[in-house]
């Protein structure tokens, strides 16, 4: 089972590799797989949301990588920007996600 553990919207900085940062407000949703103890099983999560580019458009070649996506409160959080909305997932654990390992 999912359960929402957080909601975040801001002003933000979405990252690739390479290119200049893009200015963004996002708004996201994260979600942690749990245990029936209650318990969060480590690892298996999803984030979703959307970013609205400051300075459009979107990127078009950035549809589909994994970019950072750095938040207001100074964490990063991997996320793939899946289409041209502004739409972003991310889902599982690891460096091309999460951004902790």
């Amino acid at each position: 089972m999912m359960k929402l553990v957080e909601e975040l919207s801001g002003l933000g900085d979405l990252i690739l590799d390479g290119e200049p940062p893009r200015r963004v407000n996002y708004s996201l949703c994260r979600y942690q797989a749990m245990m029936p103890s209650g318990l969060p099983v480590p690892g298996m999560h999803r984030v979703e949301g959307s970013v609205d580019f400051a300075e459009p458009p979107a990127p078009c070649d950035w549809i589909g990588s994994t970019l950072a996506l750095k938040l207001q409160d100074g964490r990063r959080i991997g996320v793939t920007l899946i289409d041209s909305d502004g739409r972003i997932l991310s889902e599982g654990h690891g460096p091309s996600r999460c951004q902790c390992c």
